[in-house]
């Protein structure tokens, strides 16, 4: 077993692929322990073939809450501690608003949401009774602006972040750190089928759409994920870490121009708005 000064114990969902996977590991390696868990654990037993007491495998369907529950009381009690819990289990919907039927939606948020909230709430009570911890959560560039063809997956990160920025203010004065990880475009397995659902319905009305945005998706210059790790050992070990961290170098620059349009829309009403204060 690692034994660094400083070594971390983890809590991980979603470890048996993408992000997940690759901190999980990522963290083993540098000495640190953590709790992986995935809906399958026969997808993550190699870990515990190479990292034995290191390492923790449970198998979690976040959605359970009952489970998760479960899961964050084992890591606990197996560990002696949690010190990173870190929300990473998710997936993406593909298909316009009409498109995409309300129980595609509702399954989504399931895991996206209601998971993430799960996991929160199971941990809290720990981490406050520890006096420290650090909550993490993968986000996503499209949690702060939205694009098309994926607008219901955009909403459950804009409501993920909405409920870390929330809980950020919430914990603070129990010595608990919040922290969302935004990554950009990167080369995961995150359009794989466990990744990505894709809308039964299909509508021809929005084939040239469809078309045009996989033109340009095929032109995106996706991220290593194998790049990654070094930031997220950054946001842990700060003593001081941000609530928000972008992943590659190609969103701050649209963001930045996204957030001016904001503005400049809400300046050019500002007196139809303002006459409305009454």
């Amino acid at each position: 077993m690692g034994n660094r000064q400083n070594e971390k114990v983890w809590f991980i969902t979603g470890s048996s692929r993408g992000f997940g996977k690759i901190w999980a590991e990522a963290a083993l390696k540098r000495g640190d322990k953590v709790a992986a868990t995935a809906r399958n654990s026969s997808s993550i037993q190699s870990l515990k073939e190479k990292y034995g007491d290191q390492v923790l495998i449970l198998e979690v369907d976040v959605t359970q809450a009952s489970q998760v529950q479960n899961a964050i009381i084992s890591a606990n009690d197996y560990f002696g501690r949690l010190d990173i819990v870190f929300n990473n289990a998710g997936y993406s919907l593909v298909g316009t608003i009409e498109e995409s039927s309300t129980d595609e939606v509702k399954a989504m948020y399931e895991t996206n949401i209601m998971g993430p909230i799960h996991v929160i709430q199971a941990a809290l009570p720990i981490l406050r009774a520890q006096g420290h911890g650090h909550i993490l959560g993968t986000s996503s560039a499209v949690g702060i602006y939205s694009n098309p063809l994926i607008g219901y997956y955009c909403s459950s990160k804009f409501a993920f972040e909405a409920i870390y920025d929330s809980l950020s203010k919430e914990v603070a004065a129990f010595g608990i750190k919040v922290t969302l990880i935004e990554p950009g475009a990167y080369s995961t397995e995150f359009g794989s089928a466990e990744s990505l659902k894709i809308a039964s319905k299909k509508l021809a009305e929005y084939d040239d759409l469809k078309n045009s945005l996989m033109e340009n998706l095929k032109k995106l210059e996706r991220g290593n994920p194998l790049a990654t790790p070094d930031a997220i050992f950054a946001v842990v070990d700060a003593e001081n870490p941000p609530l928000r961290l972008l992943l590659g170098k190609n969103d701050l620059p649209h963001i930045e121009q996204i957030y001016a349009e904001r503005i400049q829309e809400w300046e050019n009403w500002k007196n139809i708005s303002e006459a409305a204060q009454g």
